[in-house]
């Protein structure tokens, strides 16, 4: 979202306990600020959204390599030692899986890897509302858009988690038509 809004990238940033920070530069205000911000918490279940449209469509293999290359992408762009690696093991084996493994076990791997970005953006929601509450994450995106925007926090991570369970439902039903 960073690049989509004209600001400038800087990298990336992956933790092991499954947070992130993206750390770009330009204006602390604004949409472009304000876009960048609802993009981390928004990201996995509207990629597992699309992710999802691809399955029901029958394109795995186009979505696994766009896995593949959204990795590369980021790899790119990570700037500390545990990102690196755990995007290399992940490219390694999303790479071998587009080489070795027949048809069918890319397609079930390729659904479970679309149920873990659905579900997957729920559980960091509901960390960053309890964090909230005990005054533990006055950074946070949710706070952050509060400052730049009229809006309290807290309505950031009901935002959130909306999207994320309307993903899910959304989700569930492209891959299990009625």
């Amino acid at each position: 979202m960073a690049l989509l809004t004209r600001r400038k990238l800087e990298g990336i940033r992956l933790h092991s306990d499954t947070s992130g920070v993206t750390l770009t530069r330009g204006r602390p205000t604004g949409p472009g600020m304000v876009l960048t911000a609802l993009a981390g918490y928004l990201a996995p279940p509207l990629l597992g959204l699309g992710a999802a449209w691809l399955t029901e469509q029958g394109r795995i293999t186009v979505l696994i390599w766009g896995v593949l290359l959204l990795l590369v992408c980021m790899l790119l762009l990570i700037r500390n030692l545990y990102g690196a690696l755990i995007l290399l093991v992940t490219g390694g084996a999303v790479f071998a899986l587009i080489m070795y493994a027949p048809a069918d076990i890319q397609q079930v791997v390729a659904l479970v890897a679309v149920w873990f970005l659905l579900f997957g953006g729920i559980r960091p929601i509901i960390e960053l509302q309890h964090k909230r509450r005990r005054r533990q994450a006055r950074d946070s995106d949710a706070d952050q858009l509060a400052r730049l925007t009229f809006l309290p926090g807290g309505f950031y991570v009901f935002f959130f988690l909306l999207v994320s369970v309307a993903s899910v439902v959304f989700g569930a039903y492209l891959m299990n038509p009625l």
